[in-house]
C-alpha cells in the first residue's frame, strides 16, 4: 500500500513538472502557493518571481475581474469547476491568450476545501489565427457589400449561392430570389456550360460575355471577371463579377464624337490659315517691292498702311495656325541641350525694340540656384516667354516689366523652373480673370479694345506650358499691373549639379538636441533621395528596408519621426504603424509620416485612421520634408509647454 502511495505521488510530481499545461495552486484566500514549470514558460517568469506576484499584476487590464461568484459556487459545492478565457501579460510585455480550468481540491476524509487548482492552456496562436480569419472574413464581407460591381457566386452545378446588393440593382431581383436559381438566367446557358466545363482560359470566356440579363427581359452591357472559389485546395464554385459599363460606353462615344469634331475644326483652321497665308505672302512681298520704287508722299503713306495691315493679318493667321496645331495634338516637344540664359536673351532681343519704342524698362533677375545648362524644348519655352512678355509690353503704356527666374523644386534628375512676369500696365479686372486662358477671349471688349490680336496668345501659352509638364496662373496684384507665373519641368545636363545646389531652406535648429529620424523605404533610389534631403536639413537619419525592420528599430531605440513608405515587402507601412501603436506608449510614440506614390481621394484619411500623423506623396520635395520636420518640432514644443496639440 505504501508503494502504491509512493507511486501515486511520483506520478503526480511527474505530471506537475512535465505537462505542457500550466498548473497553479492558490490558497482559499486566492494567494499563489505554487506553479509548475509550464506556467513559468507560458508567462516568462522564474518560479521564485511568480510566488511574489499577485494575479492582478500579470492580468490584462480589460480581463481582470474578481470572479467572486464563481469561486463561491466552488466553495459551497454548487459547481465543480468553471472555465474562462483570459489574457495575461508576458514578462516581456506581449499578450498571452489562455484558456483556464479552475476547480477546488477538497479533503478526502471530511470534504473540507483545501486549495484551488488552475490549469492554464496557452491559446495565443489559435487566437491570432482566429483574429486573422475574422479579419479576412470582414474584409471579404466589406468588399462584397460596398463593391460597385455586381458579385454573384455559384456552385459547380451552376446554382447561385449568394450575391451582393449591386447584383440586386443590376439584375432587378432580390438576393433571396436568386439563391438556388441557375446562373444561366444571368449569362445564358452556353456561357454557363463553358465555365463549368473548366477547360478554357477564364480570360477567353470573359471576353465573350458582354451583357447580362435583367429581370425585365432587357440586357445590360457589362465587363465580366470570372474567378474560381478555392476552399482547402478544392474548387467549390465560381465568382462572377460584372461591371455595368452602359454609362461609360455612352461617355466614350460622346468623347470620341467631341474629339472628332475638335479634330475637324483644328484641321479646318490649319487648312484655312495655310490657304490665306499663301496670297498674303504675295501681298506683303509685293508691298515691300513697291516701297522701293519712286513714290510720292501720299503713295508712300498708302503703301505703309497696306504693309502694316498685312503684317497684322499675318500675325493673326500665325496665332490661329499655332493654336490649331497645339489643340490637334500635332505639337511635339524637342529634347535638346540649351542654356536658359541664352533662351531669355534671345526672347528679349526679339521684343526689346517694342519696349524701347514705349520707353519701358525691362528688368531680369535669376536666382543663383538655377542651373544654366538644361535639356528640353527651348523653342517652346521662348514662345511662352514671347507671348507673356509681348502681352506685358502691349498693355503697359509707362513704367517697367520684370522677369524673374527661380527654381521650384527637384524631381529626380529634373528641375522645375518657375518664371514670373510682372508689369505696371492696365491690369486685369477681377471678373475677367477666370476667362484669361480661354481661346479667342480678350480682356478689353472688341468694340472698344485698344490692343490688336486674336485673343489666342494666353490660350496657346497655357497649352504649351501644360505640354511641358507645368502650370500657369494669374497672380492677383494690389493696384495696377499684372503678374503671371508659370513653371516647366526640364532635365539638367549634369545631374551632379542638382546635389551641389544650395538649399533654399535654412538648416533646422532643433529645440533640444538633434531629432532622431528613421526612414523606412525599400526602393534604394527613393531611400537615398529622402536621406539626402534630410541630411541637407542638418540631421543624420537611420534607414531600413521594410516594416519589420522599422518595428525592430523602434523597439531598440526611440525615434522622433518615421518616414514610412506604404508599400514595402515582408511588412507594409500600414501594418507596421498598427504594430508600433500597439507596442509603444503614447508619449514614446514617433511622429509617423506616410510616404506613398498613391495620391488617390481617400488615401490620406485611410492612413490617418491607421494611426499615422501626416501624409506626403511622391515625388518628394525638400520643401515638403522641411515642413514635416518643422511641424513635428512645433508639436514637440507645444507638448513641452503644456499646450494641447490641435
Amino acid at each position: 500500500m505504501k508503494d502504491a502511495q509512493f507511486n501515486t505521488q511520483a506520478l503526480f510530481e511527474h505530471i506537475f513538472n512535465c505537462t505542457p499545461i500550466g498548473i497553479a495552486l492558490y490558497s482559499l484566500e486566492r494567494k499563489l502557493i505554487s506553479v509548475n514549470p509550464a506556467v513559468c514558460r507560458i508567462l516568462g517568469y522564474e518560479q521564485e518571481e511568480m510566488t511574489k506576484l499577485i494575479e492582478k499584476e500579470i492580468t490584462h487590464p480589460d480581463d481582470y475581474k474578481s470572479n467572486d461568484e464563481e469561486y463561491d459556487r466552488l466553495l459551497n459545492g454548487s459547481s465543480s469547476h468553471f472555465v474562462m478565457e483570459k489574457r495575461y501579460i508576458h514578462k516581456e510585455g506581449s499578450i498571452i491568450w489562455t484558456s483556464s480550468h479552475r476547480s477546488l481540491v477538497r479533503d478526502d476524509k471530511n470534504g473540507n476545501p483545501l486549495y484551488f487548482i488552475i490549469q492554464i492552456i496557452d491559446i495565443t496562436e489559435n487566437k491570432m489565427a482566429e483574429q486573422r480569419l475574422q479579419e479576412t472574413v470582414e474584409r471579404y464581407t466589406s468588399l462584397k457589400k460596398y463593391n460597385h460591381d455586381a458579385i454573384i457566386s455559384f456552385d459547380l452545378s451552376g446554382f447561385i449561392m449568394n450575391a451582393n446588393a449591386m447584383a440586386e440593382r443590376l439584375l432587378g431581383r432580390r438576393v433571396a430570389d436568386m439563391i438556388g436559381t441557375s446562373i444561366a438566367n444571368v449569362i445564358g446557358e452556353h456561357n454557363m456550360e463553358r465555365i463549368l466545363a473548366d477547360n478554357e482560359q477564364y480570360l477567353e470566356i470573359e471576353s465573350t460575355i458582354d451583357h447580362i440579363f435583367h429581370n425585365d427581359g432587357n440586357s445590360v452591357e457589362v465587363l465580366v471577371t470570372i474567378a474560381p472559389i478555392i476552399v482547402n485546395k478544392r474548387n467549390i464554385g465560381f465568382y462572377l463579377l460584372a461591371k455595368d459599363i452602359t454609362e461609360q460606353k455612352k461617355l466614350l462615344i460622346d468623347k470620341e464624337a467631341a474629339e472628332k469634331a475638335n479634330e475637324v475644326k483644328s484641321e479646318f483652321l490649319a487648312m484655312m490659315s495655310h490657304e490665306i497665308r499663301t496670297p498674303m505672302n504675295g501681298v506683303i512681298g509685293m508691298t515691300d517691292l513697291l516701297r522701293d520704287t519712286s513714290l510720292d508722299a501720299e503713295q508712300q503713306e498708302f503703301v505703309s498702311i497696306i504693309k502694316k495691315s498685312g503684317d497684322t493679318l499675318l500675325a493673326i493667321i500665325n496665332d490661329i495656325l499655332d493654336f490649331s496645331k497645339v489643340e490637334s495634338g500635332n505639337t511635339d516637344l524637342l529634347d535638346e541641350p540649351f542654356e536658359i540664359g541664352h533662351a531669355i536673351a534671345d526672347t528679349l532681343d526679339t521684343l526689346m525694340p517694342k519696349a524701347l519704342k514705349k520707353n519701358l524698362d525691362i528688368n531680369v533677375s535669376m536666382t543663383p540656384g538655377v542651373p544654366q545648362s538644361l535639356i528640353g524644348d527651348s523653342v517652346k519655352l521662348k514662345q511662352i516667354l514671347i507671348n507673356l512678355i509681348s502681352n506685358a509690353i502691349k498693355f503697359t503704356q509707362a513704367g517697367s516689366i520684370s522677369i524673374s527666374v527661380d527654381r521650384a523644386g527637384v524631381e529626380g534628375d529634373k528641375i522645375r523652373i518657375q518664371f514670373t512676369i510682372k508689369d505696371t500696365g492696365i491690369g486685369v479686372p477681377k471678373d475677367k480673370v477666370v476667362h484669361l486662358f480661354e481661346p479667342f477671349y480678350q480682356v478689353d471688349h472688341f468694340m472698344v479694345r485698344q490692343a490688336e490680336g486674336t485673343g489666342l496668345g494666353l490660350a496657346i501659352t497655357k497649352k504649351l506650358v501644360t505640354l511641358m509638364d507645368g502650370e500657369i496662373r494669374f497672380v492677383p496684384t494690389i493696384g495696377t499691373g499684372s503678374t503671371f507665373e508659370f513653371n516647366v519641368l526640364l532635365r539638367v545636363q549634369n545631374p551632379n549639379e542638382l546635389l551641389s545646389l544650395d538649399s533654399t531652406y535654412p538648416l533646422v535648429e532643433p529645440c533640444s538636441g538633434a531629432l532622431s529620424i528613421l526612414v523606412a523605404e525599400d526602393n534604394e533610389v527613393n531611400q537615398k533621395v529622402l536621406i539626402r534631403m534630410i541630411e541637407k536639413l542638418g540631421y543624420r537619419p537611420t534607414a531600413v528596408r521594410n516594416g519589420e525592420e522599422a518595428l525592430e528599430a523602434i523597439i531598440r531605440s526611440r525615434y522622433d519621426i518615421v518616414f514610412m513608405d506604404i508599400q514595402m515587402p515582408i511588412m507594409n507601412g500600414l501594418e507596421a504603424t498598427k504594430r508600433i501603436i500597439q507596442l509603444t506608449a503614447p508619449d514614446e510614440r514617433p511622429y509617423i509620416v506616410a510616404v506613398t506614390a498613391n495620391a488617390l481621394i481617400g488615401d490620406k484619411e485611410r492612413y490617418m485612421e491607421a494611426g499615422m500623423n501626416e501624409y506626403i506623396s511622391k515625388p518628394l520635395k525638400s520643401a515638403v520634408v522641411y515642413e514635416i520636420i518643422m511641424k513635428c518640432l512645433a508639436v514637440a514644443n507645444a507638448e513641452r509647454a503644456g499646450i494641447p496639440s490641435t
